[in-house]
């Protein structure tokens, strides 16, 4: 039973807000799962079908990328997720107030399919995501550099938003579970996990994917006698 700053009536009563609010009578977490991983999939594979004779100069585009995504990450959910801004407050409230109220560290599985809706982004951001972000920017590194540097770009940037999506999915899935089981996960499960404690999750462990930027920027958690 969940302790100290939340009780567990309370993270009950926190999720069936939640429910009520957001979980339509034809929502499927299984479909929406699925529609997360289809889409970035199309979008990876259509852009790795545009590669030709890429350089090794050009192929640095993936680990550039990749560490921009990753600060990315890391700039958007310590700021605005969790620092209420006049044009963001939607996602702060998403985030800071009901996501942080349906897990907590203590409390931090899904109960049903339906609280997949907890987790994964509505599949209009991935979208908005692919449409107002990844593509535009390709194409602006198609017209600086080259077609490989720009699809390299987006086969990239879909990568990891997936990557993402499931990491952040697996850690609230069932522990005991194969997903739960899988290599490294128990590590990163817990190191998301401390960031759900409501006395530090404003302060450490912003990194969703990989502690990356948190080890860089001095916000990765060690204990220190706070819990």
């Amino acid at each position: 039973m969940p302790d100290g700053d939340a009780s567990a009536s309370s993270i009950e009563i926190a999720r069936n807000a939640f429910r009520e609010r957001h979980i339509g009578p034809r929502y499927s977490g299984p479909l929406h799962l699925a529609t997360t991983v289809s889409l970035s999939l199309l979008v990876a594979v259509a852009s790795a079908l545009q590669l030709d004779g890429v350089t090794p100069l050009e192929w640095l585009t993936v680990p550039l990328t990749f560490m921009y995504a990753n600060l990315s990450e890391y700039l958007g959910h310590r700021g605005p997720m969790h620092h209420k801004t006049r044009f963001l407050t939607k996602v702060f409230e998403r985030h800071s107030i009901e996501h942080h109220s349906f897990f907590t560290d203590t409390a931090a599985t899904f109960d049903s399919t339906l609280d997949y809706k907890a987790v994964l982004f509505p599949p209009i951001l991935l979208v908005f995501f692919i449409v107002g972000f990844a593509v535009p920017v390709g194409a602006i590194l198609v017209w600086l550099f080259s077609a490989n540097v720009g699809f390299l770009f987006i086969l990239t940037a879909v990568l990891y938003f997936l990557n993402y999506e499931l990491l952040h999915f697996a850690y609230h899935a069932d522990p005991g579970s194969w997903i739960g089981r899988l290599p490294f996960m128990s590590r990163l499960r817990q190191h998301h996990l401390v960031h759900h404690n409501r006395k530090l999750m404003t302060r450490y462990n912003f990194n969703i994917a990989y502690p990356i930027c948190d080890r860089l920027f001095g916000t990765l958690y060690r204990d220190k006698g706070e819990r």
